[in-house]
């Protein structure tokens, strides 16, 4: 089965590509400034003028999701790559060692695990202060731990094969063999895992921007705009209706392209679909 055949995963592949395409090229797109505030214009409704309508400033709300798109995807790529970085190096090291180090850092694995991932966030960033990096380095702190325990799994599976036991008789240091015989085997699996966590990690800074702890107005950021745009959701809906529908289709469409990635580099989940 080839990654084109799922319709699910090529729309979602489809969709991610307008989404970055928007973002590289939002100055050449939007037909406005997106911090350009015009007080005469504040709380349009959707027009030709204005795609999307005006935010209580008077700001055009298609450019600022345009705009938005640029933040929320270097947030979620960002954070999904620090995040299994971690979670891959401590994998290695925990399920290739065993015994004290496998011990210490799967009990680390499991105090992180006992919070809620969102919360602890909302802790590390409430403790950091607002603003796009300290969102990203807490979200990073608490999304490591999925990926360290696929990949210890993985590796515990791989070590007791007979290429690991060639590798050491040849005089294979143990670097080697991690760098060469382990890392290739979980490659697949940390790809499935960070398609998805993109998208995860998109909605969690949002979420963090929605309560008042992630980036700050006036910079363009789609959780900011629901935040800001609460107050007016009976008079003035579409300033939370379009941002929330860019993040709502952002993060289904990585989920699509994870489940079709799942579907193509795991053989194991279309035998158990056949059957």
């Amino acid at each position: 089965m080839t990654l084109f055949k799922n319709k699910l995963a090529l729309i979602g592949l489809v969709i991610i590509v307008i989404i970055a395409i928007g973002a590289v090229f939002a100055p050449l797109i939007a037909p406005n400034n997106p911090n350009e505030q015009i007080l005469e214009q504040a709380l349009k409704h959707p027009s030709i003028e204005y795609p999307f309508g005006t935010d209580e400033f008077g700001r055009c709300i298609f450019s600022r999701v345009l705009y938005g798109s640029r933040i929320s995807l270097q947030i979620g790529v960002t954070i999904t790559f620090i995040s299994s970085v971690i979670g891959i190096t401590l994998g290695l090291i925990s399920g290739f060692y065993g015994g004290v180090i496998d011990e210490i850092i799967m009990r680390i694995v499991d105090i992180f695990l006992a919070f809620p991932g969102l919360i602890l966030a909302l802790v590390v960033a409430g403790l950091l202060g607002p603003g796009r990096l300290n969102v990203i380095i807490a979200l990073s702190l608490v999304g490591w731990m999925g990926y360290a325990r696929v990949v210890r799994g993985v590796v515990l599976s791989e070590k007791e094969k007979e290429f690991v036991e060639n590798a050491r008789s040849l005089g294979a240091s143990d670097l080697y063999i991690i760098y060469h015989h382990m890392l290739p085997n979980v490659i697949n699996p940390v790809i499935i895992m960070a398609s998805i966590g993109v998208g995860y990690a998109i909605l969690s800074a949002a979420g963090l921007s929605f309560l008042g702890i992630g980036v700050q107005p006036p910079t363009p950021e789609w959780g900011s705009m629901l935040s800001s745009g609460k107050v007016y959701i009976q008079t003035s809906p579409h300033l939370t209706i379009f941002p929330g529908i860019a993040i709502m289709i952002t993060v289904l469409a990585f989920n699509f392209l994870g489940d079709g990635l799942r579907d193509y580099l795991d053989p194991r989940s279309n035998i158990q679909k056949i059957e």
